[in-house]
């Protein structure tokens, strides 16, 4: 065989492995326009928007066992680890550092409630989320606000914010999405390295129908439909001069004065860590979706609500009905993390924060729902993420925007979405699913808006580079098609959007995604 005939099918073969693949001419288009684009910009998800690594903070440090908690022992640990945050509290910073071992946290004598964390620059920290490391175990569920409303059972965990959000005043200027400077009627309080809430709630049938593109809303879809369009997202302010602010943040969704646009200086705190700890739950039932508040809510363990540059890194979350929830806050990450043991209901989900990364996250549980969006969150990555075949990713309704499926592996299914009818559709606006590898049996004609269902609604979702089962999907459904059974380039479209902002992807993103990054 000749030379040439050897590199042909070198060629070939190459080219046959995958490492041919095309440059997506939807993400050619951003290049030469990103504000306008079909795509949306996700570069700003993460923590401080992608372009630092979670720290390894080096605060002082408040040992759970120096205030009386006795790790493998039959006692609660749970007054212990309070008074160690109050310490660190009065402190102003601090880690909560659990050795290795089982820590107790809501055993038979304890009040059911919350441990309740509203300090920023406070970092609990384990001794490794595998065996041999820390578990705080949670034996008995907590007690729902409602047991009637199955979702109302408060986390084991909270970290949070005492104080409150302060209004400014409303957007007098039209925005369009890409902008980064917006006129106010006051700018108040706000200074730079501010956070700012923009609200607007409107149930314009025009606003609504610009929502939902060709589809009309279902008058049972009363949320929607009553209470209107609702936007609470979260923008860091950069300067202000005059009534003018500029966000690090481009705006996300188009601003119309006319639709009554509020700002609201948002409180929170920040630099707040979770790491290296196993949070494990005494559920062992056969779960059954909606049975009771025990099987949707009862072994809830961990959210974030109001935090802003914060992060859970390296944790495992076995035996919970919900691992992890984050709401009214950004820039927050989640990497590195597994969910173990019986399934559950909710994996790990952004309820209402903006700019979320979930990173390099396995679900072997199976959760009920796995890993996705909910509620009001706006611009959530997922990112190289793994569940079984037997579930699908989480779009639980009451209007979640932005949603990047980037890279994800795992199961395609039309009944795993979530949400009440009243709440629906399952998503707004841009669902990306951008190479996602599908590992259960393949659909003909996958149907993201049945007419004979109502409990699964997603309007023009974008598609590109989808592959693994040969499912197909109704054009006319699509906002955007490409390269349906084949993946393309870049591989990540998170990485080449942070790439294409910061000319570099940055070395954190590298060693997550190389598995060095502990």
């Amino acid at each position: 065989m000749s030379r040439f005939c050897i590199y042909s099918v070198v060629l070939c073969l190459f080219t046959l492995s995958g490492y041919g693949q095309k440059e997506s001419t939807l993400f050619e288009s951003f290049k030469k326009k990103p504000a306008g684009a079909i795509l949306p910009d996700f570069s700003y998800a993460g923590y401080h928007h992608g372009e630092q690594a979670i720290p390894t903070v080096n605060y002082r440090v408040f040992d759970v066992t120096k205030f009386g908690a006795v790790p493998n022992d039959t006692i609660s640990d749970k007054a212990a680890i309070e008074a160690a945050v109050q310490a660190a509290r009065i402190n102003g910073s601090g880690i909560i550092f659990f050795p290795k071992g089982r820590f107790r946290v809501n055993e038979d004598t304890d009040k059911p409630e919350s441990i309740l964390i509203t300090s920023g620059n406070i970092v609990f920290r384990g001794s490794g989320s595998g065996p041999g490391g820390t578990e705080l175990y949670m034996k008995n569920s907590l007690q729902p606000a409602n047991p009637e409303q199955m979702w109302t059972t408060p986390p084991m965990f909270v970290f949070t914010t005492a104080k409150k959000d302060e209004r400014i005043g409303e957007i007098a200027n039209k925005a369009a999405v890409g902008t980064f400077d917006i006129k106010l009627t006051s700018t108040g309080s706000l200074e730079p390295g501010d956070w700012v809430m923009l609200r607007m709630q409107n149930n314009s049938p025009a606003l609504i129908q610009a929502e939902l593109g060709n589809y009309k809303p279902d008058s049972a879809w009363t949320s929607l439909v009553k209470n209107g369009v609702f936007i609470k997202v979260y923008h860091q302010v950069k300067e202000v001069s005059n009534n003018y602010v500029t966000l690090v943040e481009p705006l996300t969704y188009p601003v119309d004065p006319k639709y009554k646009w509020e700002v609201y200086k948002a409180a929170g705190s920040s630099e707040v860590g979770v790491e290296d700890i196993a949070f494990v739950g005494n559920w062992k039932e056969k779960f059954v979706h909606h049975k009771s508040w025990v099987h949707d809510s009862g072994w809830t363990m961990l959210r974030f609500a109001r935090l802003t540059n914060s992060w859970v890194r390296n944790c495992r979350f076995t035996d919970v009905n919900v691992g992890f929830t984050t709401t009214q806050g950004a820039n927050i990450s989640v990497i590195n993390c597994i969910i173990t043991g019986n399934e559950g209901h909710e994996a790990i989900t952004n309820t209402g924060s903006t700019n979320v990364f979930f990173g390099k996250i396995t679900d072997e549980a199976g959760m009920w729902h796995s890993v996705g969006t909910n509620a009001l969150s706006m611009n959530t990555v997922v990112w190289r993420v793994t569940y079984p075949p037997t579930t699908c990713f989480e779009s639980h309704s009451s209007q979640p925007r932005n949603t990047l499926l980037d890279c994800v592996q795992g199961g395609l299914l039309d009944n795993r979405g979530g949400g009440a009818i009243q709440n629906m559709p399952n998503h707004m606006q841009n669902l990306i699913l951008w190479n996602y590898k599908q590992t259960n049996e393949a659909v003909a004609g996958f149907d993201f808006w049945p007419a004979n269902r109502r409990y699964w609604k997603i309007p023009n979702p974008v598609i590109v580079g989808f592959h693994g089962a040969a499912t197909t999907f109704k054009p006319e459904q699509l906002k955007y098609s490409e390269s349906i059974g084949q993946p393309v380039e870049p591989e990540s479209l998170y990485e080449a959007q942070l790439k294409l902002r910061l000319k570099k992807i940055p070395d954190w993103v590298l060693k997550l995604k190389s598995g060095d990054d502990n």
